[in-house]
């Protein structure tokens, strides 16, 4: 899960698709990461954690990561939060392999429409809280889509 400051999209992502793992039983891992190295070692943003802890969720103890090349050899999959941080992604690919694994997340549940997943950053609760919406309604698609495979 990526986004570009790994503080508020990208840690919500991990912990509503942590969530889903447990609900469906599936063997996996997640995580996530940012674009850019402006939060390394922070916590997420208080607004993203106080939304999740709503629904049984506790991403407090997360620590800002940036993505980074050998993050194509670790994960199968790779979901951005929108296009800018999809192309940011993209860019450091080293093959037609690494650029395979690379999706929007919100592809999941409007496959080929380029939805993103809005930063709630500069807004308000009302927006993390749509946030997650949309996280939840991908991250259970996606949970489906991989119980199946």
């Amino acid at each position: 899960m990526v986004c570009l400051g790994n503080i508020c999209r990208s840690p919500m992502a991990e912990g509503v698709m942590r969530q889903k793992i447990d609900k469906f039983g599936l063997s996996a891992e997640v995580n996530s990461k940012g674009t850019a190295n402006y939060h390394i070692g922070e916590a997420p943003d208080s607004r993203a954690t106080q939304t999740l802890l709503k629904y049984g969720i506790d991403i407090s103890k997360h620590q800002g990561q940036q993505f980074t090349v050998s993050d194509f050899d670790t994960y199968d999959l790779i979901f951005a939060m929108d296009l800018s941080n999809f192309d940011n992604i993209i860019s450091l690919a080293r093959n037609a392999k690494d650029k395979t694994k690379v999706n929007l997340m919100m592809d999941e549940s409007f496959p080929n429409k380029q939805k993103i997943v809005p930063d709630p950053y500069y807004g308000n609760l009302q927006d993390f809280e749509e946030t997650y919406n949309l996280l939840n309604h991908a991250c259970e698609d996606l949970a489906k889509r991989l119980v199946k495979m």
